[in-house]
């Protein structure tokens, strides 16, 4: 038995782009970094940030487009697909994508756009974007169909 299948946690580094398929189905492609921090050999703390090719079809390409933004923080889960193409001075080139069957939307800002200002009113600004998630405001959003959190073994 083969198994592929991917569960990522990042933020988009750039806007949803929408295209139609000739087929009319919606598509939509974006970049997503995922970081991970961890203690070198000589014990400094580091960062080390992956980019990821998201690519999303119908219902779930929709929906991305209007509600994902820029820095929006995200759970996706879907499948590792790398296509193969020549170019025009016929080198051959190769994409890896993460292939989206469900995905779930993070916190919402509450934060207002404004003027930058003192150090108190940045720090004031970081307390209102923290939003706390409550179990019964989680929706899995999957081809349509809606998953209860409770109906999730782990």
């Amino acid at each position: 038995m083969n198994l592929n299948r991917v569960f990522l946690i990042g933020r988009l580094t750039r806007d949803p782009e929408m295209k139609m398929l000739p087929s009319g189905q919606a598509v939509v492609n974006f970049g997503l970094a995922t970081d991970r921090y961890f203690t070198d050999k000589s014990g400094q703390k580091r960062e080390e940030v992956d980019f990821h090719n998201i690519v999303m079809f119908g219902k779930l390409a929709e929906t991305a487009s209007q509600y994902l933004k820029k820095g929006s923080l995200s759970f996706f889960e879907g499948r590792i697909k790398t296509r193969s193409w020549q170019d025009s001075s016929g080198n051959k080139k190769y994409r890896t994508e993460i292939i989206v069957q469900a995905f779930q939307m993070g916190p919402r800002s509450t934060q207002k756009v404004t003027s930058p200002g003192s150090q108190e009113k940045k720090e004031e600004k970081k307390e209102e974007k923290k939003e706390e998630i409550k179990e019964e405001d989680i929706t899995i959003i999957d081809e349509g169909k809606e998953i209860d959190v409770k109906d999730i073994p782990f």
